[in-house]
């Protein structure tokens, strides 16, 4: 009898520390599983939002296309997990060949998730620094006005 005290003595306490153990190992691992996703997402979603700007960009960027606006839809999902995320650009200038380079942010709001992407665009092309591309919004696009000389002014409509 007294190998079976011995056994409930070590075995009692493994169980119940596997109890709580098991939960909490559970919980943790779904947590970064679910915050590498989100991430994803965002990271994508900003991505995606350079790439549609630097295509636009190099699509207008010729002499048979003439003067005028032109909105984008990049068609992004409203909300990751149910909250929004907003996105602000900026334009700085790369030495070499005169090309700016669009550095846009996209944080998600209520999540601590900041991604940066960037598009590399023209000397002719300028950014509106004070627009904000906010996902939620019914009209959140991309607006790109070509003047008659040539020049590009980008901005985030909707915001």
């Amino acid at each position: 009898m007294p190998h079976v005290t011995i056994e409930y003595v070590i075995m009692v306490p493994i169980l119940i520390a596997q109890i709580f153990l098991f939960p909490l190992a559970a919980n943790v691992l779904t947590s970064i599983y679910v915050e590498s996703t989100r991430r994803l997402v965002v990271e994508t979603a900003a991505s995606r939002l350079a790439s549609s700007i630097q295509q636009l960009y190099f699509s207008l960027n010729h002499e048979s296309v003439p003067p005028g606006t032109v909105t984008y839809d990049p068609g992004l999902p409203k909300y990751v997990d149910g909250y929004h995320y907003v996105a602000r650009g900026e334009l700085t200038s790369i030495r070499e060949g005169g090309a700016t380079r669009l550095n846009i942010t996209l944080t998600v709001v209520g999540l601590n998730i900041k991604v940066t992407a960037y598009a590399i665009l023209g000397p002719n092309a300028s950014w509106d620094a004070t627009s904000v591309f906010v996902s939620n919004s019914t009209n959140a696009c991309i607006e790109v006005t070509k003047n008659s000389s040539g020049f590009f002014f980008f901005r985030f409509g909707g915001g």
